[in-house]
């Protein structure tokens, strides 16, 4: 493991111990950690912010858009509790590195990114890196994906204004979905909804965030790409 990849992990460690107040736990699971040094950062990013692919912070990935702390992204991910042969459910693709690290860890990943140079972005990753259980497609995330529900979890790369009910309905009982909810420039808080098996919801508010908007823009394009 090169020393970059290596300082990005005891960062996200560190955190955890900082924020473990907040996120209810000392440490995040050994498999939560396992993707996150799996997964090569510095492919996600634009050339000209590789020499910050393994800082423990956001960068820009361009279309106004960003891609997540990587300590945000493991803490995130481990709030699914995922299982190896769950079907999570991700709104807002980005560049596909939270993708890719919940494409480690669960048989199926379903991906709605709004902005089509974004979705076709991270599909070249995808390839490129050799991820075959990822479905992608260009659409409205507050809409969901309802033809493949139901999600063993859900996760949402953008603050809402709201928990969208399209997601609660879309959740499995005995699923999470982990979602920023705030307005831009406010104040955005990391909610865990949790449905149990007989779907009672429980909210949990998690830490303060900051993350770049979620549009309800109405589009929906049926096309999507399966990576084989």
């Amino acid at each position: 493991m090169h020393n970059d990849l290596q300082r990005m992990l005891t960062d996200i460690k560190n955190e955890v111990h900082f924020t473990r107040s907040y996120i209810g736990r000392n440490a995040l699971s050994e498999r939560v950690m396992n993707a996150m040094a799996e997964v090569p950062r510095d492919e996600f990013v634009p050339d000209h912010l590789k020499h910050q692919a393994f800082d423990n912070c956001p960068l820009p990935i361009g279309y106004h858009q960003t891609i997540s702390q990587p300590y945000i992204v493991a803490l995130m991910t481990d709030l699914l509790e995922l299982k190896p042969d769950h079907k999570v459910l991700e709104i807002g693709t980005g560049c596909g590195y939270q993708t890719a690290v919940l494409a480690r860890l669960c048989a199926e990943v379903y991906t709605i990114e709004r902005i089509a140079e974004l979705s076709h972005m991270a599909i070249d990753h995808f390839i490129k890196l050799q991820y075959r259980n990822i479905v992608t497609q260009i659409g409205n995330g507050y809409q969901g994906w309802p033809e493949h529900a139901p999600y063993d979890g859900i996760v949402v790369t953008a603050s809402a204004s709201h928990i969208p009910e399209p997601l609660i309905e879309q959740l499995k009982p005995g699923g999470n979905l982990v979602i920023p909810v705030g307005l831009p420039q406010m104040h955005q808080e990391l909610l865990l909804l949790k449905k149990d098996l007989h779907e009672e919801l429980t909210v949990d508010s998690i830490l303060p965030v900051a993350f770049v908007p979620l549009i309800d823009d109405k589009i929906r394009h049926p096309a999507h790409h399966t990576l084989q």
